[in-house]
């Protein structure tokens, strides 16, 4: 079953682009058909680029997403976006529980869960991620970080057509280095034995994307790890010919 997911090519800009990053993204558009057979695509931009980004790519075969939401649907909570607003602006999905956000916010596991459930609420997709620190890994606990966090962030109300989980281990992002293929297959198999568990039928279609550091050079290597069923990108999403790329190493 593992091997016959579709892939999902996800791109994370960060806080990176402006107005004048359209012209890649339509770059990114005129591409994408050539390698849509096999994946699906989406790019998530800042909030203030999705509602033109969505426009462009109705019809197209590139979905687009944000990055974060608040779990309630309205509210005095200034300065945050409800998923039902991203939704309104065109989303398709919503990544929740970025490392950066789990750092740089504070945000906890069961944060990230309810903004999940949030997701689902507003009709969308949501990508939960979940990865280790250098020092957790120094230590040895990387699947006890992964099995907490997956049990605590995902909510009981999942499906494989509504959550894409994706493994990010936090000391691979942005800074070149990423796990052996052998690294990336024991976890994907751990996080895959966690949710058919959880989930059986449904768990053995959840899509389980690989993140850090993914780039065209090793995208080939990487697509082709059991249970890998995709990636979220970062850097490399920023760039039309690097993220089409990476879309045509998936098997």
């Amino acid at each position: 079953m593992t091997n016959t997911i579709r892939p999902l090519i996800a791109g994370n800009w960060k806080m990176n682009g402006l107005k004048s990053a359209m012209a890649e993204f339509e770059a990114m558009l005129a591409g994408a058909s050539d390698v849509a057979g096999k994946a699906d695509l989406l790019v998530c931009p800042p909030a203030t680029l999705i509602p033109a980004f969505a426009e462009k790519a109705r019809g197209k075969a590139l979905m687009v997403g944000a990055q974060d939401c608040h779990p309630k649907p309205s509210g005095a909570h200034t300065g945050d976006l409800a998923a039902e607003m991203l939704a309104d602006a065109g989303a398709g999905a919503i990544i929740v529980g970025h490392s950066e956000r789990r750092a740089d916010h504070g945000e906890s596991d069961v944060l990230v869960r309810q903004k999940a459930e949030a997701v689902w609420r507003a009709g969308l997709l949501a990508i939960v991620c979940i990865g280790e620190t250098q020092q957790q890994r120094d230590s040895g606990q990387t699947l006890d970080i992964c099995r907490s966090q997956l049990t605590v962030s995902v909510p009981d109300q999942a499906r494989a057509d509504n959550l894409v989980v994706a493994y990010e281990p936090v000391w691979a992002i942005g800074t070149g280095l990423t796990p052996t293929a052998g690294d990336v297959e024991q976890i994907h198999r751990f996080i895959r034995d966690l949710l058919t568990s959880r989930f059986h039928g449904e768990g053995t279609g959840m899509r389980i994307l690989y993140g850090g550091s993914v780039k065209p050079a090793n995208a080939r290597e990487l697509m082709a790890v059991a249970n890998v069923n995709g990636a979220l990108i970062g850097g490399a999403s920023l760039k039309a010919s690097d993220f089409l790329a990476i879309a045509g190493g998936c098997p």
